[in-house]
């Protein structure tokens, strides 16, 4: 499958994302924006996502780099419809560049539309793609402090992800610190413990994330 490479543009955000909003509602595609650092294994969430969920949604997905296309290369191989963003240096995904990423896309053969933003607890966080929902994944070797450090990315989610569970014995993570936290900060958040690896909670999250889809859809 041809990857297409797109380069992102640094324009003004502001009404874009609405405009982005607009036209998903009018073609009746859930776009979720999943958040999280370098490495805390967003991609391989989308992958484990896309398995759960393919059979009853179509689904696309914008992958967000500084360079390269490694990731979208991982999602084409699954046959699933993939857009490489590459920000050239930039430290988030601005609605000007989903906009001009659209019609590179069928939308009206697609129901989600998954966009893996910048490896990046800060810039990410501030800025509407025109999202419908996001999902912020943390993985253990991070560290259970996260969500003190960067309240805005965790405040401002509709779901955190814990990955990487299955490195829990090896490392000093306090799964309480990080639930305590996250509540502090975004009391009505579900929060999800999974392993990419192992596959353990990812049923869990893909049914949460079915139920969110279909009322988006509806």
């Amino acid at each position: 499958m041809e990857i297409k490479v797109m380069h992102q543009v640094m324009e003004w955000n502001q009404d874009v994302s609405a405009q982005v909003r607009a036209l998903l509602r009018e073609k009746r595609v859930c776009l979720i924006n999943v958040m999280g650092s370098p490495g805390t294994g967003k991609t391989s969430l989308i992958t484990s996502l896309i398995a759960q969920l393919r059979n009853e949604f179509s689904i696309g997905v914008i992958e967000g780099d500084i360079t390269g296309q490694i990731d979208a290369e991982k999602i084409a191989a699954l046959h699933i419809p993939a857009v490489q963003l590459n920000t050239d240096g930039a430290c988030h995904i601005e609605a000007m560049s989903i906009q001009n990423i659209l019609p590179h896309f069928d939308l009206d053969a697609l129901d989600v539309l998954f966009v893996e933003n910048i490896g990046n607890l800060v810039c990410p966080a501030e800025f509407d793609i025109g999202e419908n929902f996001r999902i912020t994944v943390l993985s253990i070797p991070e560290g259970d402090d996260k969500v003190k450090k960067y309240p805005l990315m965790f405040t401002d989610t509709d779901c955190l992800v814990l990955s990487k569970c299955d490195m829990l014995p090896y490392f000093d993570f306090n799964t309480k610190t990080v639930r305590e936290d996250y509540r502090g900060v975004n009391p009505e958040g579900p929060l999800f413990l999974l392993s990419n690896r192992t596959g353990d909670g990812v049923a869990e999250l893909a049914e949460h994330l079915r139920d969110r889809i279909r009322r988006e859809l509806a």
